[in-house]
């Protein structure tokens, strides 16, 4: 199972030799594509997975994949890992891919979101109501835009223009076990191991971004300053250090930052560790930490639980942890938002928020439509 690797190949070639079933991560540092299956697991328990991939990587070079939402004893999508037969790299995604064309991929027949609208703004109101029992801090609602096309769906045209249209942050396929394709290009890094290096960059608290640069900055300042979007923030980065601090010898928690992607602005904060064993490779950090806050909600069972109740939708793949680990146990596990699962002829689009007991339920909805623009300009197209 010991992968062919080819070093320094450009971007736009990595792009051009992708198809459905390949596996492509591109950030702005690197670009991996993982071409053809040596070998490959799948599993509910992320702390089992880790371990069989460890002692897969005693003969391959790389595993690549994903890890579900929902990692509990009843999650319905396992945790799925390739051994890639070939392995190209290449730089940075980024500028290189902002000089490539849009490539056309269709207009959808049908869209529906599920749940309605008004729907989505009921179940946050209720979680809002559940958010006064000191048991639920936070919680993570999302919904789902499901488009449909008379045509066959090209996951590489969708891909490519992700990578284009995202300069930063991590940009992703990946083959789902019943043949789908997951996709998406989220700003958030779950954990990345190199050595005894290990950072992670959780994001939570948003604002939409806009045209108009002084209504831009505005929505920048405000988020900046809001103290609901801080608590839910704080949260997070709570539990982050909590479940790392068992793995590291030491932390250090940098200031919150505001982070901007080309829909949306974040707070977002590094935190950065030392690792105490060099055995622990990145597939087991990443599922120590996953789900986080900042995905599911605080306590991460009790949130789980508001999320089944409240979603009228399995989540399958959508905020789990996407990403490689090599031999060495050094690798890169993101968070699986501003993300889509592409089948033959349907595209189901996801967006969430979190919330805390000061949401306004209307404002969450707005927050949701806004995270559905990075796929849909993907698409070509505007707002749902």
């Amino acid at each position: 199972m010991t992968a062919t690797a080819h070093e320094g190949a450009r971007v736009a070639d990595l792009l051009d030799g992708y198809a459905p079933g390949d596996f492509f991560f591109g950030t702005d540092r690197h670009t991996l594509l993982g071409s053809g299956v040596d070998g490959a697991l799948s599993e509910a328990d992320p702390v089992v997975l880790a371990e069989r991939v460890a002692d897969g990587l005693s003969e391959a070079r790389l595993a690549v994949g994903i890890l579900p939402f929902d990692t509990g004893p009843d999650a319905t999508s396992p945790g799925h890992v390739l051994f890639p037969r070939e392995v190209r790299t290449s730089g940075p995604a980024h500028p290189a891919a902002a000089s490539l064309p849009q490539a056309g991929v269709g207009v959808p027949s049908a869209m529906r979101p599920v749940p309605e609208p008004a729907a989505h703004v009921a179940a946050v109101a209720r979680a809002v109501e559940m958010l006064r029992d000191e048991r639920l801090r936070k919680v993570v609602l999302a919904r789902v835009l499901d488009l449909e096309f008379d045509e066959p769906l090209r996951p590489e045209a969708i891909l490519r223009n992700l990578v284009r249209g995202n300069p930063s942050g991590f940009t992703f396929a990946t083959p789902l076990p019943g043949g789908s394709t997951f996709l998406g290009a989220t700003p958030e890094l779950l954990l990345s191991r190199h050595g005894e290096r290990v950072v992670s960059h959780p994001h939570a608290g948003s604002a939409p971004r806009s045209a108009d640069p002084r209504i831009d900055a505005e929505n920048a300042r405000r988020l900046a300053e809001s103290g609901k979007d801080r608590r839910e923030h704080a949260v997070v980065i709570e539990d982050m250090v909590e479940n790392l601090r068992p793995f590291c010898t030491q932390l250090r928690v940098a200031p919150t930052e505001v982070v901007g992607t080309p829909t949306m602005w974040h707070l977002g904060t590094t935190v950065t560790g030392t690792l105490a064993d060099r055995d622990i490779t990145a597939l087991r950090l990443a599922a120590a930490l996953h789900p986080t806050p900042a995905i599911c909600g605080t306590p991460t069972e009790t949130a789980r639980r508001v999320v089944g109740e409240l979603e009228p939708f399995d989540r399958g793949y959508y905020a789990g942890a996407v990403g490689w680990v090599n031999a060495d146990g050094d690798g890169e596990w993101a968070v699986a938002i501003r993300s889509a699962e592409a089948a033959a002829r349907t595209l189901r689009l996801y967006a969430g928020g979190g919330i805390v007991a000061d949401s306004d339920p209307e404002a969450e909805l707005a927050e949701t439509t806004a995270k559905f623009e990075t796929v849909l300009r993907a698409m070509g197209l505007g707002h749902p």
